[in-house]
């Protein structure tokens, strides 16, 4: 291990469908956040770990900045925020193929207010040209003071491999948080219950948006080496419920097949994945159903 081992916290912070799961999956090496082309995708902040014989940087995948709608909105909201007090770099990534609007504004706002570096990541540069992408760092560089501006693509992965030498130039000295092997802290129901939720938003597309929750209620080791596990998909509506089953419950077995073979990958065991869908209704909106669907707005306050 070197002699000045520098070790900290990177907060990644942007809009809604910026890239920011699909970049931490990249930094980190596997998939500890689900991925998908809508909006406001991440619900709760995603710890990843990278170690190296030089640092060890603890990255916090945060949900999208956005006008919240409901109280779900709200509590997303309130997750990003609270990373940027928690953090010792702030990895700010934007979608360079977008051009910047009034939400861009209003994240730029709340990180004046913070001391903290931070570094300016261009993400989907294989969207546009290089014109272009002169003017987004124009446009960012001119309204907040950057440490450093990295232009990437997370899907392919391209300029990823040099930004880990870059945020760990700017963590203090100190130890391993989590043990070298570690690369998330999440607990096995979550991110299971995250890889279901990334199929139901795959394959219902724009028919059940984000009226999803899902709960993993029962992990249990069973003969031959098999996990059990069981499900339980939640939406606001009775009609949301037969979307998701589908035709005769064809749309959740795709579901199902598609969660189970990526626990597989995943875990490196032989999954059995039982699948339920229930109604709640209006659950976004109520407290008391995003507290038991774990959206705990008391503790993140």
């Amino acid at each position: 291990m070197a002699e000045e081992y520098v070790s900290g916290f990177a907060g990644l912070i942007g809009r809604p469908n910026a890239g920011k799961s699909t970049l931490l999956n990249r930094l980190v090496g596997r998939k500890i956040a689900i991925m998908s082309d809508k909006p406001q995708t991440t619900r709760n902040k995603i710890l990843g770990v990278l170690t190296t014989d030089s640092y060890q940087i603890v990255f916090l995948d945060t949900p999208g900045i956005h006008k919240p709608q409901h109280q779900l909105g709200e509590y997303m909201v309130a997750v990003a925020r609270n990373t940027l007090a928690e953090v010792d770099v702030v990895l700010y990534v934007v979608d360079a193929a977008v051009s910047p609007g009034a939400g861009e504004e209003y994240i730029i706002a709340q990180l004046k207010e913070v001391a903290t570096p931070k570094i300016l990541i261009l993400n989907k540069i294989d969207l546009v040209d290089t014109a272009t992408l002169d003017q987004r760092e124009e446009f960012f560089q001119a309204r907040l003071d950057f440490k450093a501006v990295q232009a990437v693509s997370a899907l392919a992965g391209t300029n990823v491999a040099a930004l880990p030498e870059i945020i760990s130039s700017f963590l203090p000295p100190g130890p391993q948080y989590y043990p070298p092997d570690m690369v998330t802290d999440q607990p096995e129901k979550f991110v299971m219950a995250e890889l279901i939720r990334e199929q139901v938003l795959r394959v219902t597309r724009e028919e059940v948006p984000h009226a999803v929750a899902v709960v993993v209620e029962e992990i249990a080791q069973r003969p031959n080496d098999y996990l059990y596990v069981d499900a339980v998909i939640y939406v606001e509506r009775d009609s949301q419920k037969g979307i998701i089953i589908g035709q005769g419950g064809q749309r959740l077995k795709e579901i199902g097949t598609q969660a189970r073979q990526e626990m597989e990958a995943l875990l490196g065991s032989k999954i059995f994945l039982n699948l339920r869908v229930r109604v709640k209704k209006n659950w976004r909106q109520q407290e008391l159903a995003l507290r038991q669907l774990g959206y705990d707005r008391r503790l993140i306050q």
